[in-house]
């Protein structure tokens, strides 16, 4: 599985426009997932989005987990954001593994600021 997760082939997120990206928060018909580290999303992020650390994704972003993240089992789309994109794209990859369907990555945190959506710490 841990290949799977990670192989540059595997189908992930689609990359979506950060004002796209804010809509759908706002209106309900998105959950915003950070995978940054604990301190990193500490130290500032998108409004409303939960933190899901990548060494978290696999006991919490599996819907057949009993650790799972409540939000992640509404059928909502799930858009996610790290620093830059790089582990966001990652972790695209591995919700498509765990189920989830619609995904979204929007890159880095700057993408969301940078389209007008609010910051929080």
């Amino acid at each position: 599985m841990f290949l799977t997760m990670f192989n540059p082939f595997a189908p992930g997120a689609d990359r979506i426009d950060p004002v796209e990206a804010i809509t759908m928060v706002k209106n309900g018909k998105a959950v915003l997932v950070d995978v940054r580290e604990a301190n990193e999303f500490a130290g500032g992020r998108a409004k409303g989005a939960i933190n899901l650390p990548m060494g978290d994704l696999a006991r919490r972003a599996d819907p057949a987990s009993p650790a799972c993240e409540p939000a992640l089992k509404n059928g909502r789309a799930v858009i996610l954001y790290c620093a830059s994109g790089a582990r966001s794209g990652m972790a695209g990859k591995m919700f498509r593994k765990f189920g989830h369907e619609s995904v979204f990555d929007l890159g880095g945190l700057n993408a969301w600021a940078n389209a007008g959506g609010k910051l929080e710490r």
